[in-house]
Order: C-alpha cells, then sequence, then structure tokens
C-alpha cells in the first residue's frame, strides 16, 4: 500500500476525539521520566513506554522500529492495533513524514508477530542465563520455593494441570498460589519449544530480575496491542493484571 498524504503536508493534529476507548495504552516509568510523543493517529502526547516508533526507510517503506533503536525521524502510534490501523487507513505516515511512503497491507499482523519474537527471545535469553527452569517437577519446586518467580505456561496447556502447578498442592487447587504470582500463558506449545530449543516446553519459571522485568515489560506491550483478553493474557493465578 502506497500511503500518500491527502491534501497539503502539515502539522498533525488529532484524527478526531479522543474518546476513552481510544486512547492508546499508558506506561509509566517508575525511576525516570520518559520521553514524551505525539500519537499521530489520536494527537496524544504521551510517554514512549506507551507508544511504537516507525521509520521510513531508505527506499521509502515504513519500518517497525521496536527497539526503537534505528536511525531517522521516529513516527509514534499509539500501542494498539486498532490505533495502527487507523493510521493506515488515514494515510496519517505520509502527513507526518511529508512524503509517499510504502506501508506493507499486513503491517499489524508484522508488528504482532515481531513483538512475540521479541518476547520469546528474552525468554532464550533467560534460559542461557541459568534463569529459567524448565521441566514440570522442577518448576513446580522452583514456584513453591520463590513466590517472586514468574509463570511462563502454555496457552494450550491443560487447566487442571496449570492449576495444580500453581497450587503446589497435590490437590490441584489454585487457592494456595501467590495472589501477586505473575502468569503469562500468551504463547504456545510449539512456540515455547521452538524459542527455547527443547521439545514439549508447556511450563517454565522465570527468576525475577532484569531479564524478568524486560519480559514482563514486551509482554504487556504484546498484550495491549493484540488486545488480549483478561482471562488469556498475563497476570495473578486468576485474573490479568493490567498495567
Amino acid at each position: 500500500m502506497i500511503d500518500t498524504a491527502p491534501g497539503a503536508a502539515g502539522a498533525i493534529g488529532p484524527a478526531g476525539p479522543v474518546k476513552r476507548a481510544d486512547r492508546a495504552p499508558e506506561r509509566r516509568c517508575p525511576e525516570r521520566r520518559c520521553p514524551e510523543r505525539r500519537c499521530i493517529a489520536t494527537g496524544e502526547v504521551l510517554p514512549i513506554d506507551g507508544l511504537l516508533r516507525f521509520v521510513v526507510g531508505p527506499e521509502g517503506n515504513l519500518v517497525a522500529d521496536l527497539g526503537r533503536e534505528l536511525p531517522g525521524r521516529g513516527i509514534w502510534v499509539g500501542g494498539r492495533r486498532e490505533l495502527l490501523e487507523r493510521a493506515m487507513k488515514k494515510r496519517l505516515f505520509a502527513r507526518a513524514a511529508k512524503a509517499t511512503v510504502m506501508v506493507a497491507e499486513d503491517l499489524p499482523d508484522q508488528v504482532e508477530t515481531a513483538m512475540r519474537r521479541r518476547c520469546l527471545a528474552l525468554l532464550g535469553l533467560a534460559k542461557r542465563a541459568g534463569q529459567l527452569t524448565l521441566g514440570y517437577e522442577k518448576v513446580r519446586a522452583a514456584l513453591a520455593a520463590d513466590r517472586t518467580a514468574i509463570v511462563v505456561t502454555a496457552h494450550d496447556s491443560s487447566l487442571k494441570g496449570r492449576q495444580k502447578l500453581l497450587s503446589g498442592t497435590a490437590g490441584g487447587s489454585a487457592e494456595g498460589a501467590s495472589p501477586q504470582r505473575v502468569v503469562v500463558d500468551m504463547f504456545m506449545i510449539d512456540e515455547l519449544s521452538l524459542a527455547l530449543g527443547r521439545e514439549n516446553v508447556v511450563h517454565a519459571a522465570l527468576r525475577a530480575g532484569g531479564l524478568a522485568d524486560r519480559f514482563v515489560s514486551e509482554c504487556h506491550r504484546l498484550a495491549d496491542f493484540s488486545g488480549e483478553s483478561s482471562s488469556a493474557g498475563m497476570g495473578g493465578p486468576k485474573a490479568f493484571a493490567a498495567r
């Protein structure tokens, strides 16, 4: 798709009244002040932690810069799929760049796939660093010994097995689980197995720390973008706990 600015290019204002449901996800930086940028889809000025950065490549194609590392002037969109789709539909990237921009029609899918890869890559890094425990019994023991460890459980795992894992009891009730336990169940068994280089990875325990913080942050980012439901994303043992 070729994104050409409609009419004269100029300063970008709000695309319309901003409703609560349209707002970009807000992110907070507890120990530092985040730089702020304007979302081209809503006109809101927000911390960059709640935005997605795009740049125009040398060939005029739009590139998602999830790591905020690529050179060039950034174009920022709120971190939800519907906001990216709105910016594409209204040709706001060309207006922001003040030039014709090549925008892939499947860009939202590309972004979500890249987000999933970033999350899984961090799990692989944690495994190589010795901070990830695999294997049902080992994971269960790790969770019983460390109430701050993060649970990674496959989305297509059995509910009974998950409850037993979280409870730490033979009865399988989730009542024994820590209410503050972070549980991530956004990835399928095949995805986890491929990312971790091991067959049939269903459950894992991630030790709290810097890598875990980055993993959880990226997972929240993915959940915001994909619109994961409160019961099928991440949070405590019983419910999603959005930041």
